[in-house]
Parts: structure tokens; sequence; C-alpha cells
């Protein structure tokens, strides 16, 4: 709780200085190298990431505060470009982060028309921003790859594309394979922030290891390095991003741009006059392994917590079930819910266990029903036939033969009718 509240107060903090540090500044010009009208917004900007990141559960909890020049409909300041320069330029970052009129397009839409998404971004990021900074500093990865997520799926884990990719870093499924996260009808750990964030630094750092140069990893990521490799051939083996630029795909254009737009807009948020949503949830979280199977029903019945909340925090899992017996499984709660959990296991497992997991291990096939009618049914008998291939025609046997037609031996004559039920 008391973290809960520290980081509410922060946030509270950094709102109000947004209202302080929004600046009134001269009308830019937009002017910078190059431009470019058709390139394709990546996934994490579009409409449809939007609406999903704002019905998420955590999102619809988040209490919006807004400050003197801080509001999620005031008009976003706009400056010149020597002031995008100069704030990029201080930018604490290994990757190089340049400025042109296509990064300006990025800062212009992020800064525009998805302000709610950047304010409700700010706000998961307390949820996610730390798990993905762990990972990055473990591997020893730039720390500004951490905003990757917001491109791709504005910070959404349950996120899925028109193409399949899904999570916070829009895995593929053969990829997600490649880098060890299991998807079948129950799981999908592409949705894992924990393991598809580890998974996407491997990935990541063996992108680095093919190009030696982040921005063309970056690229790599979008659209794979088979992509990448082609524009460097086509260009003469010229390894700038920039300069293989309009030989990648158009979506690929603005991927690089778009993250260092991202880069920008996390760290100048409040000189746009943008305000970080206040999440009223518990922040403090923690995990359990489960090994028996679970259903999200149970937990929330016993413990006393909404299924949005549980599934919101455990995303991983797509029919609110958790198959502990077919691998080992981890289940994320509010501390002070985790704490009930343990306290009340047993009961909680055996919790309309018969309802949520009446699958039958075993099925026994009846024998086939007998004929209700008792009219009897002859077969005339062909030259050859004998008892017992005329018995195994019609499923009885050569003594029920003998018992129907007052047989004494297995004799039988070719044209004469056999009663056989």
């Amino acid at each position: 709780m008391k973290n809960k509240l520290i980081s509410g107060l922060s946030l509270l903090l950094m709102s109000l200085q947004c209202g302080i540090l929004s600046a009134q500044t001269d009308a830019g010009t937009g002017a910078g190298v190059g431009s470019d009208a058709s390139i394709v917004y990546p996934t994490g900007m579009t409409t449809s990431a939007m609406d999903s990141l704002l019905s998420d559960w955590k999102t619809k909890n988040f209490v919006f505060i807004e400050g003197e020049g801080c509001s999620d409909d005031m008009p976003n300041p706009v400056f010149d470009d020597s002031t995008y320069i100069s704030r990029l330029s201080k930018l604490p970052t290994v990757i190089e982060l340049p400025y042109n009129a296509v990064v300006r397009q990025y800062i212009d839409a992020y800064t525009t028309r998805l302000r709610k998404m950047v304010t409700s971004v700010l706000g998961v990021s307390n949820f996610y921003m730390p798990i993905i900074e762990e990972a990055l500093d473990a591997s020893g990865l730039p720390l500004e790859l951490k905003y990757l997520p917001i491109i791709e799926s504005a910070m959404n884990p349950s996120a899925v594309s028109r193409a399949g990719a899904s999570g916070l870093w829009q895995f593929m499924l053969t990829t997600g394979k490649v880098y060890g996260l299991t998807s079948n009808s129950l799981i999908d750990e592409r949705r894992d922030p924990v393991k598809s964030t580890w998974a996407a630094v491997a990935y990541l750092k063996d992108l680095y290891e093919i190009y030696h140069d982040w921005p063309l990893v970056i690229a790599a990521y979008n659209c794979g390095p088979g992509t990448v490799n082609k524009a460097i051939k086509r260009n003469g083996g010229k390894t700038d991003y920039w300069e293989i630029y309009y030989s990648l795909p158009k979506e690929t254009r603005g991927y690089v741009p778009s993250f260092i737009a991202a880069n920008y807009v996390m760290n100048y948020y409040c000189e746009h006059g943008i305000c970080p949503a206040v999440a009223d949830l518990a922040l403090d979280t923690d995990t359990v392994l489960i090994s028996r199977n679970l259903h999200f029903r149970q937990i929330s019945d016993i413990c006393q917590v909404p299924m949005e909340e549980i599934r919101s925090l455990n995303p991983q899992y797509k029919k609110d079930i958790i198959p502990g017996e077919s691998m080992p499984c981890t289940l994320r709660l509010p501390q002070e819910v985790l704490y009930n959990f343990i306290a009340n296991e047993d009961t909680v497992y055996k919790y309309k266990a018969d309802e949520f997991f009446s699958k039958r291990k075993t099925v026994q096939i009846k024998e086939e029903a007998k004929s209700s009618s008792s009219s009897p049914r002859y077969h005339r008998i062909r030259s050859g036939e004998t008892l017992s291939t005329i018995a195994r025609r019609y499923g009885t046997t050569v003594k029920r033969l003998k018992q129907l037609n007052g047989l004494k031996n297995d004799r039988i004559s070719a044209g004469k009718s056999l009663r056989v039920r």
C-alpha cells in the first residue's frame, strides 16, 4: 500500500509539473531532412491499437488528473525545429536519435491525435516498464529500447494485429516459438509481459549480432532481417538506415522515425501539456507457481477479486484457464489477494472443480442396441457361402444360425433361404 501511495504521488507531481513546464513558443516550420507522405503508421499508432488499449481493464481504472496547462483536450503547443533537435540531442541514449521532417510527422501525431493514447501509455508504463528495463539492463542493451512496445502494441499485452502478431512485443507465432514462447489453445506466452520481454531482448541481441547498428536492428525487428538485407543489397551494401530508407517497406520507413518520436514524447510530454494517467490500482503484485488446473472464476469467487483484474494481470491465458497440470504456470495477483489465495488454496482448487474441469479422461462405447423389431430376416444362400461367412456378414454366430434354422450340422444349399435374425 505504501508503494502504491508513493507511485500515485509521483504521478501526481508529474502532472502538476506538466502544468508548470508547458511552454508557449514560436510556430515551427516543420522543415527537416526529407519528408514522406506514403509511410504507413506502425501497429501501435493505429485506431484499433488505441481502442484496444483504452478498453483494457487497467486503462478503464485510470484517474486523469488535469492541472494548469495540462488537459486532455488542450491544444498542442507548437515548437520550431531547433527546439526538437535540441531536446532529442539532450536525451542520454546510446541509440542515435536524429531529427527530420518524418520524425516531426510522428511527434506531431503523438502530441495531437494520439494524445489520449500517450496519456494512457504513461499510466500503463508503471506496470510494464520495470519489467522491460530489468531485462534490457541485465542483457546490456540500450534502455531506450523500452519504448519499442509503444510502437508495437501501445503497451497492451493483449493486442493482436491483423497479421496475427500478439502481445506487448507483437511476436508472430513462429518467431515466438523460436524464442521459447508456448502457444496452444489455452495459453499464449506471447501475451505474457515477462516471458515475451525476455524473448524480445534475446531477439534484439541476435539482430544486433547481425548488423551492429541499432536503427537497422529496429527496422529488422519490424520487417525481418531478410527484408533489411535485400534493401542493403539494392543500395550497394550501404548499412545506414537513412540511405536505404526508400528500399524498405512503407511501414518500416515509419518505424525508426516513430521510435525516435516515442523517445521524444515519453520524455517531453509535459512540454506538450500531456498528463500521465494515474491508475487507481494496486501496483504491488507478485506471482505464485501453479501446478494444478485452475479457473479464474475459482480465484475470483473465493478471493473476491474481479475477473477483469485477473485477466488484465494474466493476459497469457486465453480461456480463463491456467493449465497447471500440463506445465508449470505463473499466476500474478495483487499482493493482498495473493496472500488470500495462498491461505485458501485448497478451497480455491476444490470450488466448482467438477463444473470447470468436466472433461472426460476415458469413455466407453456401448454395444450396439439390438433391433426392437421382431420380424425375422432372411438371407438367400449363394454358391460357395458357408455358415461361417454368413455369420460374419450379419454379426452373429454359427451356433445362432443353427438355432434359428433348426440345423443339426453345417451343411447348407445354394438357392435356399436362411434365417439370420
